[in-house]
């Protein structure tokens, strides 16, 4: 069985995504704001089965770009272990994605946890990271994006 057909809620993702990443305090505070574009892809001929790409722009300019290939196990989930990540991601109910990992870079008592609620129309997604270092929360993010058209990419 193959990654669409193991995990069809993901396949659901494929398209582009726009959106505004938000960064809180442990006491709810902004501490930090930028737009994203992200593009989830299904890859055939490559050795890994999911692709993503972040694009990231600050309102000072300052922008980012990261790539996410991930594997699929055969059941039910995929892996993320890039240079910058290492992680798994799986379907919990009909709408909802969950993703534990670590960003390697921060180490390892540094673990975030993700819930990615696809609306039932598929064109709006709502994502929540809860950033947990040693047990304690140092961070949250809050992530709303819509689909964006091919139209809407030109």
């Amino acid at each position: 069985m193959g990654i669409r057909e193991g995990m069809p809620l993901l396949a659901k993702h494929e398209g582009d995504w726009e959106g505004t990443y938000i960064y809180l305090d442990p006491n709810g505070q902004i501490i930090d704001q930028h737009a994203s574009h992200l593009t989830c892809s299904f890859p055939e001929g490559k050795d890994y089965e999911y692709y993503q790409v972040n694009r990231y722009t600050w309102p000072d300019g300052r922008k980012e770009v990261h790539e996410f290939p991930a594997k699929y196990d055969g059941f039910g989930r995929i892996r993320f272990d890039t240079d910058r990540i290492d992680g798994w991601t799986w379907g919990v109910d009909e709408n909802t994605i969950y993703l534990s990992w670590i960003y390697k870079e921060k180490g390892t008592d540094l673990r975030l946890y993700e819930l990615i609620v696809l609306s039932d129309d598929g064109n709006n997604r709502c994502r929540t990271w809860q950033w947990v270092r040693n047990g304690e929360i140092e961070m949250r993010t809050i992530i709303n994006e819509k689909r964006i058209t091919t139209e809407e990419q030109a």
